[in-house]
């Protein structure tokens, strides 16, 4: 079949995320047809080009997401009209704004919380957005572009009159004309999907499928494909867009009613995509604990957790399950070096270790985020463990050492991220916010014994084969640790049940299994948009089953061309008369 793949920052760039199962998974599934749709998040990112691609994909379009120069559309009144009544609307249920004569005026004006948290947007409010949404979908369409109205007064204006409409929420009526400006660049960026020429003229109203590699942006030229033309959607969400969303307006310098009007926007989208959907994968119970409380119909959920590749640690993991070990007293920890993986609740709880198991090494191998303050971190935590461990020495005349090391992939200490988990006894997590731990999965298929904080889907991927300890408790992080470094059969028993548990359920072999069924899952429901003929020109009404998707004899068929199919040429036959019982004789 052909499948329109949506990314989002991500495949198919050198750089972005859910670049490697993407590519994993066009790559296991080359009995289908992949046209990628792509929207890039900077320039930056843009220059750094694209992976090598396979075969399969037969076509590439791209859009920038970071930029959008004035589409120069010069609207009519009738036009001028349709956006700012179209505009309005979507302003209004964003607002929590009543609907004018409204019953329910009332019960929908509280809308989201504060932050306009993670509730389900449904009936009155729910109907409104979409309504708005496919509006300036349909506007965009005839017009060949909004990005022009997007920017305009108008749009400012409708957002001040949704603010200050009764019912409004309470942070929204507080909002200024600055943070108005704020919230319309915003919506505009989010909404520069509408522009694209992607949904006409063998775009992605020709795919059997459209496949969302997250929320939100991503996530939107498919509901336009599902709107104008009827193409099915899958939504797959490895981290929830929304969550993401309210972690980084927490850390943003906003003011509350910006804060409010984008949470419950992406709110808003959030929950049209999930009811649009024809089936959402979440990669794990935590995603779609989330899904579930935005609006998601959980009969519509299929967990499918991602696929890694575990031949990268077959030779450490087959290593670990006799018992070796490069060195039993070091405690290893990886990933990107950020605020959220609280490195400084780590080395607090290493200095307790320490306390306890004197020969007790500590490697953090990693790189600073791509973010502003990854850096900064870096060096604060680097100051902190020189102000905890000064460098120590065995004897007078040896030269000092710190006990923690810095590390990072490539380095001579550590050429490959294999030798980093194969360096230490038991791997550490000490993360305070967390998704899905790659770097958890990475050291179960190495065979090592965990300790991990209990966020995000920790405890689900761990599933009782290493030790889980609440975050932000390095006492009860210390004491999970020395447990471990005292009783090398226990580290042993949980190494060898934690590769069993990776191999079982974590390989790109089950991914791309689970989406292949998935995939003809949702096709066979869907309804046939081409009609299709035999050789004799007859139309077969159940021409496009999931099966003639699948390459073979059985899936050559000819699409019905314009006009009259040959059964039908020609002058009608005139209907005989009858002939009265024996007037024949």
């Amino acid at each position: 079949m052909r499948i329109g793949l949506l990314t989002e920052g991500g495949y198919p760039y050198v750089s972005g995320d859910a670049r490697l199962w993407c590519d994993r998974l066009v790559r296991g599934l080359g009995q289908h047809e992949f046209d990628i749709y792509a929207l890039s998040r900077s320039e930056r990112q843009e220059g750094e080009g694209w992976i090598q691609l396979p075969p399969q994909v037969s076509r590439v379009r791209t859009a920038p997401l970071w930029k959008a120069e004035d589409d120069g559309v010069a609207y009519g009144r009738r036009a001028r009209r349709r956006f700012a009544d179209a505009y309005g609307e979507l302003a209004a249920a964003v607002c929590g704004a009543p609907v004018a004569g409204s019953a329910d005026s009332a019960e929908f004006a509280g809308g989201s919380g504060a932050l306009g948290g993670p509730v389900a947007a449904d009936g009155v409010e729910a109907d409104r957005f979409a309504s708005a949404l496919y509006g300036l979908a349909e506007l965009a369409r005839e017009e060949r572009g909004l990005v022009g109205a997007l920017r305009s007064e108008v749009a400012v204006r409708a957002l001040e009159r949704a603010c200050r409409a009764p019912g409004a929420l309470g942070t929204a009526r507080a909002a200024r004309v600055p943070d108005l400006l704020s919230v319309a660049a915003h919506i505009e960026r989010a909404l520069r999907s509408l522009s694209l020429d992607w949904y006409e003229g063998d775009g992605l109203d020709s795919v059997d499928l459209c496949h969302a590699t997250a929320g939100g942006a991503a996530a939107l030229p498919g509901l336009l494909a599902r709107h104008f033309s009827g193409v099915p959607l899958l939504v797959t969400e490895y981290g929830v867009p929304l969550r993401a969303h309210y972690l980084a307006a927490a850390t943003v310098e906003e003011v509350p009613a910006v804060r409010a009007l984008l949470a419950a926007f992406h709110g808003r989208l959030a929950a049209e995509v999930y009811r649009a959907a024809a089936l959402i994968t979440p990669g794990n119970t935590h995603a779609r604990r989330w899904q579930e409380r935005c609006g998601a119909d959980r009969a519509k959920l299929r967990t499918v957790y991602p696929g890694m590749e575990a031949s990268r640690f077959a030779e450490v993991g087959e290593s670990a399950e006799g018992g070796r070990c490069v060195d039993a007293d070091t405690l290893v920890w990886v990933g990107r070096i950020e605020p959220a993986k609280d490195l400084i609740s780590l080395l607090h709880s290493f200095a307790e270790i320490r306390k306890e198991q004197p020969k007790t090494r500590l490697r953090i191998v990693g790189a600073p985020a791509d973010v502003p303050d990854g850096a900064a971190y870096l060096a604060h935590c680097k100051a902190l463990a020189a102000q905890l461990f000064p460098d120590e020495a065995e004897g007078v005349h040896a030269v000092g050492d710190n006990p923690v090391s810095f590390e990072e992939i490539g380095a001579p200490e550590v050429p490959s991220l294999a030798e980093a988990y194969a360096s230490g006894a038991v791997i550490v997590l000490s993360s305070v916010v967390e998704g899905f731990p790659i770097s958890l999965v990475e050291a179960m298929f190495c065979g090592r014994a965990t300790v991990s904080t209990d966020v995000g889907a920790v405890v689900e991927v761990i599933g009782g084969t290493g030790l889980v300890v609440p975050p932000r408790n390095p006492r009860a992080l210390a004491e999970a640790c020395v447990a471990l470094l005292r009783d090398p059969e226990r580290r042993e028993r949980l190494g060898a049940a934690a590769r069993a548990r990776a191999l079982e359920l974590f390989t790109v072999e089950q991914n791309i299994a689970a989406f292949h069924g998935i995939y003809l899952e949702i096709v066979s429901h869907s309804p046939v948009r081409r009609v299709v003929v035999d050789d004799e020109g007859e139309p077969l009404p159940f021409g496009v089953p999931a099966e003639a998707h699948v390459p073979g004899r059985w899936a050559e068929t000819r699409l019905m061309t314009a006009g009259r199919p040959r059964w039908a040429a020609g002058a009608p036959v005139r209907a005989t008369v009858p002939v009265p019982a024996g007037e024949g004789a």
